[in-house]
Order: structure tokens, then C-alpha cells, then sequence
């Protein structure tokens, strides 16, 4: 099968028709039932069974849909690569970054920056985790700045410093607080959680399993900003990274970072074929110097 036997097959999987994969690709009906017939018989078997004006996949199709749809997948991600290559622009930097770095650091690099590289422009935008390798692969970014390197993933990356887990509570709540925290402190204590966020909730999450240490979590967040919100509301206190705590600070919240320390690097990635330029490296070394301060 070729990439064309596999976008008709896909097609007619995901509409369930002939003529609906017609429209969706934008073709005739009869190319469409050509296509279909080759790709059958080159594989020697029926794709799909005719039941009352639908086509219906036969067991082989689903089994061989999974492997397609990863096909399409990376396909799609080609054309988005070429179409974001055609809209590129000298002397601008794509930079995504995790939200909590977008917060505070990357906002501070990239005015630092500009005082000193006129007509240089930005494009900024906030990457999770799991978007990572695709917003690389898409060209969608030049340099993604996160916590964690993917393992195994063909990219390169540079070292840009390190940031620490931290308590983020109300002062009233706990006006006693040490300059660092031990994690038994909040035993008892109304806790938010953030063991389902990715790097720095795996991390803490080691950290509560290592002591034997179970807290009262009275609410599991999946992102920061809720975390933090929910704290200076007073529902409870949270431990998350220092980027986020200190862009978070209002009167009346506090952070202290915790006893034992618990630490975090952060890495610029880029593709391998497809390292920074002079000028992005001259950025990253600006926005190192932001996260070491």
C-alpha cells in the first residue's frame, strides 16, 4: 500500500462511506472505490463489508487501522511542517515554553532580550509534555523549554539551570513556617495535589512514597494556575515548582522550599537536524541567566 492507498482506506474507516470519504477528500466516488479495490487487492483480503448502504470494517481493518492512523498522523504533521516552513520570517524566534516558566521567566528573558536586539520579534507560546515532540516535528516552535527530555527522542537539548519544589501557602495558615519545609509539616494539613502534572508531580509523588508519607488531599488539580488560585482562596496548601509559586505571589501567600531540598533541571529542546541559531542561543543564554537569579 502506498500513501495513497492509506488516506482513501482511512478515509472510508473514519466516514464509513464512499461518498463521505469523497467529500472529505475532495475527490470523486468512483477514484475513491478504485483506490479501495487496488488497496484490497494488493493486500488479498476485504477491507469492508457492504451492510445497509454503509460500509462496515472487517476485523483485519480495525487491526490494520491502528498502524494507519499513526501513518496519518505523521503525514498530517508533514504538511503542517511544510506550511509553517512556508510562512517562516528571518529574525524570529519560536519559543514554547511549560506554563509555569511562561509565568514569569520566559516573560522576563524576552524583555531583557529585545532591550538589547532591536527588531528581533517572538512568537510565544505555552507547551505541555506530551505536545512536545509534535510542536518540534511541526516546526510550530524553534525551542521548546521544559523539564524533562523525552526518553529516547531523537532531539537535542541544552542544559539552562535548575529550579526546587516549594510549599505555597497562606501566611495565616501556618505564620510559624521554618525557611524550609520538612513534607511531615503538612501531615494533617488540607493539601492540593498535583501528582497527575506531569515531571514535577511524578517527582513529588516519589518524594510522599519514599517518606510513607500520606497527606489529607482534598483536591487533585491537573494544572498550577488552579493550584495556586485554590490556595490564595484558602482551601488548602499546595507544593509545586518555584517558577510558578513565585509568579503566583500575592500579599497574605508565601513559599518555602522543602527539607530535604527537592530539585528539577531545565532544558532547551530543539530538533537534532535543526539546532538554535546564533540568535536563539543568545536568547537561551539571556533566559539561563533569568532562571539561575
Amino acid at each position: 500500500m502506498n500513501l495513497r492507498h492509506i488516506e482513501i482506506f482511512h478515509a472510508v474507516y473514519v466516514n464509513g462511506s464512499v461518498s463521505g470519504a469523497a467529500r472529505a477528500l475532495n475527490v470523486s466516488q468512483p477514484s475513491v472505490s478504485k483506490m479501495l479495490r487496488h488497496a484490497e487487492s494488493l493486500l488479498g483480503f476485504q477491507l469492508f463489508h457492504r451492510t445497509n448502504g454503509r460500509l462496515v470494517p472487517t476485523e483485519d481493518a480495525h487491526t490494520l487501522f491502528t498502524e494507519v492512523s499513526e501513518i496519518q498522523d505523521r503525514v498530517y504533521a508533514l504538511r503542517e511542517a511544510g506550511r509553517n516552513l512556508k510562512r517562516g520570517a528571518g529574525g524570529m524566534l519560536k519559543v514554547s515554553a511549560l506554563p509555569s516558566l511562561a509565568l514569569n521567566a520566559l516573560p522576563t528573558a524576552v524583555s531583557r532580550f529585545m532591550r538589547n536586539h532591536d527588531g528581533v520579534r517572538f512568537d510565544l507560546q505555552t507547551v505541555h509534555h506530551d505536545d512536545l515532540l509534535r510542536k518540534l516535528y511541526e516546526r510550530e516552535t524553534d525551542v521548546a523549554i521544559a523539564y524533562e527530555v523525552p526518553h529516547a527522542a531523537p532531539i537535542g537539548h541544552r542544559w539552562l539551570g535548575e529550579g526546587e519544589l516549594v510549599v505555597l501557602y497562606r501566611e495565616e495558615d501556618m505564620p510559624d513556617a521554618p525557611p524550609r519545609i520538612e513534607l511531615d509539616r503538612l501531615r494533617g494539613r488540607p493539601f492540593i495535589s498535583l501528582a497527575n502534572s506531569g515531571p514535577i508531580g511524578q517527582l513529588f509523588s516519589q518524594e510522599c512514597a519514599r517518606l510513607e508519607l500520606v497527606l489529607d488531599e482534598v483536591i487533585s488539580a491537573r494544572t498550577f494556575y488552579i493550584a495556586t488560585a485554590l490556595v490564595a482562596q484558602g482551601v488548602g496548601m499546595t507544593v509545586v515548582d518555584s517558577f510558578t509559586a513565585q509568579a503566583s505571589l500575592v500579599p497574605g501567600l508565601s513559599m518555602r522550599p522543602l527539607k530535604p531540598q527537592l530539585t528539577f533541571d531545565v532544558h532547551a529542546m530543539f530538533l537534532l537536524n535543526r539546532p538554535p541559531t546564533a540568535l536563539a542561543t543568545d536568547f537561551l543564554k539571556t533566559l539561563a541567566k533569568v532562571i539561575d537569579a
